[in-house]
C-alpha cells in the first residue's frame, strides 16, 4: 500500500496519464475500503479517551471524507484536480497504515 502512494507524494512526481490516474484511484479507494474496517475494529475495544485511537478514529473519518470528496463549485474536473485528489487519498491511505502499526504494533 505504502508503495502505491510513495510516487504519488514523491515532490517531483510528474503527471500520470488521465487512464493510469483512474486506476490508482481505484486502487486507493479499494486500500481504503480494507483499511477503514480493520483500524476501527483495532480501536474499538481499547479505551476512548486513549489518544492513539481517538487519532486512529479521525483518521477514519478524513478519510470517509476524502472518500466522498467531489469538486464543488468553480473546481473544474481535470487531470490535475484528479491528481490532488488522489495525492489527498493517498495521504489516508498512509495515515491508516501507520495508524494500523500503532495500534496493532505490526510493521506494514
Amino acid at each position: 500500500m505504502r508503495a502505491a502512494t510513495a510516487g504519488l507524494l514523491a515532490e517531483d512526481s510528474q503527471l500520470p496519464r488521465y487512464e493510469d490516474l483512474e486506476l490508482t484511484l481505484l486502487r486507493l479507494r479499494d486500500f481504503l475500503a480494507l483499511l477503514i474496517p480493520v483500524i476501527e475494529d483495532l480501536a474499538s475495544p481499547l479505551p476512548a479517551r486513549d489518544v492513539p485511537t481517538q487519532c486512529a478514529l479521525a483518521g477514519v473519518s478524513t478519510a470517509r471524507h476524502r472518500l466522498n470528496d467531489v469538486p464543488v463549485g468553480t473546481e473544474r474536473v481535470g487531470l490535475v484536480s484528479e491528481v490532488k485528489r488522489a495525492q489527498r487519498l493517498a495521504l489516508s491511505v498512509d495515515a491508516l497504515c501507520d495508524h494500523y502499526e500503532n495500534l496493532n504494533g505490526i510493521s506494514t
